[in-house]
Formats: C-alpha cells, structure tokens, sequence
C-alpha cells in the first residue's frame, strides 16, 4: 500500500534578493539614498520554502529549480538546507549566472520596485523536475512570465510549463501555479496553456487583469470574486484566489466562494512589501495542504502576508503558523 502524498515541491524561480530601503523613488536621472541593504531569498517557489519553513508547517519541503555554479547558487542551496529544504532537484548550469534581483523599497511607503536579472532561471526546464522521485502532495510553479523557456511554446502550441503541470498531476500530485506582473504581450495565451492543468491559481489583480484582458478593480471585491469565477471557467481544476492588499477573494470548483480582508495594519509596522504576495501563497498552500475550509486557509494567508510586512525582506518576518494566526487578535480586519 503506498503512503499518502505529503509535502510540497516549490518549482521555478529561485533568485537572490538584494534588498534596498531607500529614501524616495526617484525620477529618472536623479538621485535617492540607501538607508539599509540586505541580501535575501527571492523568487516564488524559493519565498514560498523559506516560509513554509518559518511557519514549522510540519511536512516535507522540497525545491526544483536552476541556479548558477556560482557563490549566488552554492548562498541558495546552503541556504534551503539549513532550513530543511531538500535540494535533490536543485540544479546547477554554468550556462547562466544564478538570477537576482535588486528590490528597491521607499522607507515611507514600503511600495517597492524590481530590476530582475534572469539568470538561469531562463532555461528552467520541464526536465529538471522528475515528479515520478517525490511524494510530495502539491506542486507549486512560479512565476509564470519570468520562466523564459517554461514560458515558451512546444511544437504542439502548448507551454513547456502546461506539460510540466500535466506531468505533475498524472504523477498524482496537486498543482498550484503562481504569476509574475508584468507587460508581457503573450500574457494572456501563456497563462490560457497553463489553466487545464493548474488546480490551484493563486494570483493579483493586476495579472488577473492580464489573464481577462480587462481592467480587475483591486478595491471591489464584488468585481474580484466575479474575476475569480470567469478564471475558474477558463479551466482551472479546483480553486482560483485574487489577493489584493485590502484582502482577498476565491472561488471553488464545487460552488465555494469567500471574501477575506486584511489586517487593518498600523502606520509604520510595513518594513517593505517585497514578498507579500508569497506569503500570502505560502499560508494559502498550508491550508490546502492540510485540508482546510476556504475562509480558513484565506484568513490564515492574509495573516501570513502581515507577518511578511513586518521585515524588509520576504521571509525575514514569518512566524509560525499560531504566531500567524494570533496576528488577527492583535489587529482588526479592514470590515
């Protein structure tokens, strides 16, 4: 008799953060100052692990994905071991240097800006993850649109990314995909190729509005569960969850829906939002890991968001999960 799937295995983007507190954002030609700089894990699946660790989830975490043989590569994977990552489908290439990223966060407002080196992350492929060598329960893929080659399309019109998830489901494993914002002007048919064989679709407004080619309001929750639905019907298997940084909204195959606000967070307690939307993924996950109704697991991720914004980097402020959820004693929901 086999043993039942458990854990999770964070697929795709794994990235070095530098992160940069400066004083203002400029304008172009002009100059700001750096108040604080720290290097940190970046990149969906890698965030994800980090904090999954932080919050003691209690399973197997396992990462896939390309770095450099370079010092950045050999921080990552020293890094994911010493907090109990298993890094057997970690791997390295010479071709590219390992992807970092320079996260510029305005002290004031902890809104930050990106400027992203692909590194190897470019030629993550299908055929670094081997689905058939793990029992993990969920495959979470990340970020579609910053996967060069998973982003691009196989002979057969589909994604390398929609085959990987393929593969992953029929191992038997549950798939969870997440997506980077940005310009891309294949968004839309990147993400179509992908939906078939996502069960889980974790994503913002603004790539909701990239998927539905049309403007997703982030302060109408109405409009986001409507979004969420018309998503479901492009043929996501289980579940699809618009978050937004008043909140979230989801919606379930099987008819379920929710509207979740966050924490109404008092002026200063933000140190930087860079890795929010990841830990927001990372609770979500744990609670469809272990079973979860929706409104729990959406409670449990905007309290895993707000621990995430008390650190400048991503994971630098998670707790664990009853620290988490304790958050939402201290602070009252925005309604």
């Amino acid at each position: 008799m086999t043993s039942p799937r458990s854990g999770i295995l964070a697929a795709g983007n794994f990235i070095v953060d530098y992160v940069k507190i400066v004083d203002h954002y400029p304008q172009q030609d002009m100059l700001a100052s750096i108040l604080g700089e720290s290097q940190a894990n970046g990149g969906g699946p890698y965030n994800v692990l980090k904090d999954l660790a932080a919050m003691q989830a209690g399973f197997p975490l396992a990462a896939c994905g390309l770095v450099g043989d370079d010092s950045n590569g050999h921080w990552i994977r020293s890094d994911c071991e010493a907090h109990g990552i298993n890094t057997a489908q970690l791997h390295s290439t010479t071709q590219r240097s390992t992807s970092y990223t320079d996260a510029m966060t305005v002290q004031s407002t902890g809104r930050r800006t990106f400027f992203h080196q692909r590194g190897a992350n470019a030629l993550f492929d299908a055929t670094h993850c081997d689905c058939s060598q793990t029992n993990a329960k969920i495959l979470h893929l990340g970020y579609l649109m910053l996967l060069d080659h998973m982003d691009s399309f196989a002979p057969d019109g589909r994604t390398h990314a929609s085959h990987l998830l393929a593969q992953a489901q029929q191992a038997g494993l549950e798939t969870s995909v997440d997506m980077v914002s940005t310009e891309n002007p294949q968004f839309r048919e990147i993400a179509l190729s992908a939906l078939p064989y996502t069960d889980h679709l974790i994503i913002n407004e603004i790539e909701a509005s990239r998927v539905l080619t049309r403007t997703v309001p982030a302060d109408d929750f109405p409009g986001l569960l409507a979004a969420a639905q018309e998503i479901l019907q492009l043929g996501v298997k289980q579940s699809v969850t618009i978050h937004v940084e008043h909140g979230a909204a989801a919606c379930t195959r099987s008819g379920g829906t929710h509207i979740q606000p966050s924490l109404n967070l008092p002026v200063g307690y933000s140190q930087g939002a860079t890795g929010a939307g990841d830990a927001f993924a990372a609770g979500l996950l744990y609670g469809l890991h272990e079973c979860l109704p929706l409104p729990d697991r959406l409670r449990l991720a905007v309290c895993t968001a707000a621990a995430s914004l008390s650190h400048p980097t991503p994971s630098g402020g998670m707790k664990p999960v009853a620290e988490c959820l304790a958050l939402a004693g201290h602070f009252e929901f925005r309604f």
